[in-house]
């Protein structure tokens, strides 16, 4: 089948890859093994967990995939990077998890962000809002992240679910909202690359002009976008179906689930959401089977 097939960007077609999956590793609320059993009952074939800057929970899923033998695991990344005023979420394919260096650096990303995270919560405390950071880090099962401080104000009972809290408080112009810095997109590129990964452009319709950034991270070697996302419709597919052609982009993405509960969060699988082809996961492989030669040399 071609990447380009008419029905393939219409969404005609039945997901059978998923590269957008989040765990208790970071701000997902299924276990990795759980997410993989979840996985593995629907017609997906293979699957990436992407983690925000964490891959501890891969370990974990492997060894639950391996009861799957019809299921195929790649290991992901999800960094939040940023270039000029615009911040890119970048998911990284393939990579050699168990690498020094990038553990090292995830830890420091993480550091990053668990100090971005306090600050929130003290904005919030002097709104009148009375959660502490010690239980939001006890929610958060992995990589803390925003979602966390949403479960405690749930807890607290000051907002009724995880949308609330990002419509009130903690949205990207919410009160509690706390910029930290990010990773530019090069550096990240950079880090997937050299440990054998492909680096893919993450949910686009969050990316602030799109079309003005899109070319410099082309030079700085962004390998994929996704063209597949949980509230993307046939006009959105086809933008950025359109962006990969024209940039020489593979065309991935993915459900990018968290197991919320939301009436509106399409499942891993679903009928309603297509996802890449196996043709397009193979080039994503080709491409980062280079990056691991390169690296190498």
């Amino acid at each position: 089948m071609s990447r380009w097939n008419e029905e393939w960007v219409s969404g005609a077609m039945p997901p059978v890859v998923d590269l957008h999956l989040h765990t208790t590793a970071s701000d997902g609320l299924l276990s990795p093994a759980d997410l993989i059993k979840c996985v593995a009952s629907t017609g997906l074939r293979m699957v990436a967990v992407t983690d925000h800057d964490s891959t501890e929970g891969l370990d974990e899923a492997f060894a639950a995939a391996a009861s799957f033998p019809d299921l195929t695991l790649i290991p992901g990344v999800e960094l939040s990077t940023s270039i000029s005023d615009s911040e890119v979420h970048m998911v990284g394919l393939f990579i050699d998890y168990r690498d020094e260096e990038l553990q090292e650096r995830l830890e420091h990303f993480r550091s990053r962000r668990e100090r971005s995270i306090r600050e929130s919560v003290e904005k919030l405390n002097e709104l009148g809002i009375g959660i502490t950071f010690e239980r939001v880090k006890e929610l958060s099962k992995g990589s803390i992240g925003r979602p966390h401080i949403a479960d405690a104000l749930i807890e607290a009972g000051h907002v009724s679910g995880r949308d609330e809290a990002f419509e009130k408080y903690l949205g990207d112009d919410g009160p509690a909202r706390t910029k930290k810095t990010h990773t530019k997109t090069a550096e990240g590129i950079d880090l997937i690359h050299s440990v054998g990964g492909v680096a893919v452009i993450a949910h686009p319709r969050t990316v602030k002009s799109l079309d003005e950034v899109l070319p410099a991270m082309v030079e700085e070697g962004i390998d994929g976008i996704e063209i597949f996302a949980e509230k993307y419709g046939k006009e959105d597919r086809e933008r950025y179906a359109g962006l990969a052609r024209d940039h020489g982009l593979v065309p991935a993405g993915g459900s990018d689930y968290h197991a919320k509960g939301s009436d509106d969060e399409i499942l891993p699988g679903n009928g309603g959401m297509s996802g890449p082809t196996m043709s397009a996961v193979e080039e994503l492989r080709e491409r980062a089977e280079a990056h691991h030669s390169q690296a190498a040399t």
